[in-house]
């Protein structure tokens, strides 16, 4: 006869973690890995970067736009714009209604003082 799951369990090593505020050599080490592994694809060309430099242009976009460049749908790039774009890079989003489409750009200094 075959023991129960349960029995099983508790004869085995009970499982050792590491307090949230002790973080071993090792842990530290993946964690600069992670971290150096961020900055290089942060490097390559990719959608966030696209979409980043069509609204830094003078003309800014269209979500029609991002959305095409991207390939997401149009409450997608909203949800970037306003999650990503002003809330975690901190970047200041002005939008515009020209010719009947709201026309989204990203303002820099130099922008704020030729106008």
């Amino acid at each position: 006869m075959q023991k129960s799951s349960r029995s099983r369990k508790a004869t085995s090593k009970p499982v050792r973690r590491a307090k949230s505020g002790n973080v071993g050599r090792a842990a530290k080490s993946a964690q600069a890995a992670r971290q150096s592994a961020r900055q290089q694809t942060s490097q390559k060309p990719n959608k966030q970067a696209k979409l980043l430099d069509l609204l830094r242009r003078p003309a800014g976009a269209t979500i029609v736009v991002l959305s095409e460049a991207s390939g997401w749908q149009q409450h997608s790039v909203r949800g970037f714009l306003a999650g990503v774009v002003r809330k975690k890079l901190g970047l200041e989003l002005v939008s515009a209604v020209e010719a009947d489409q709201r026309v989204y750009r990203i303002v820099t200094a130099a922008t704020k003082l030729a106008s």
